[in-house]
């Protein structure tokens, strides 16, 4: 239900096809924020800034129950978007990969074989879900749930004993 508040919010606002400029867009940390709450409601545990063995950090990951993982690459502007050609490696690392971004994104420019969440430092809502990608192969899978788990332990013991 709060996403869906948060979908009407969100969505309520004029959409400019050129985009915010990228130092008018709101910091990927908070749109972070957001994609991690809305995450979270959908049942997964997050982390940002997850390493992947390959040595690149996606923004945001989620690992569910049932061991599914989630990628979601934040983009907070046009310029943003076209300098990066890294996101195609994530794909090979989760079972679904969207993109998030501020209500001002020319959506029309993202790829539509994924899924898209409109985020701010507030909350996000999906807009387009994210297809099934190809299955994680087991020990890829296991690799990726040991990173999350020590990474997540890594932040606490962190937090814990600075």
């Amino acid at each position: 239900m709060a996403a869906k508040a948060v979908y009407n919010g969100l969505m309520s606002a004029s959409h400019d096809s050129a985009g915010p400029p990228a130092e008018a867009a709101e910091p990927a940390d908070q749109l972070a924020r957001g994609v991690s709450r809305l995450l979270s409601e959908m049942g997964f545990a997050c982390l940002t800034e997850f390493r992947l063995k390959s040595g690149r950090r996606a923004d945001v990951a989620g690992l569910d129950r049932k061991g599914r993982i989630v990628i979601v690459e934040i983009k907070r502007s046009l310029q943003d978007f076209r300098a990066d050609a890294k996101w195609p490696e994530y794909l090979d690392y989760c079972d679904n990969f969207y993109f998030a971004t501020p209500k001002a994104f020319p959506h029309e420019v993202l790829p539509g074989a994924h899924g898209l969440i409109l985020a701010d430092r507030f909350g996000a809502a999906v807009v387009r879900p994210a297809a099934a990608l190809a299955p994680l192969h087991a020990s890829r899978r296991r690799e990726l749930t040991l990173r999350f788990a020590l990474g997540a332990a890594d932040r606490l013991t962190g937090l814990l004993d600075p």
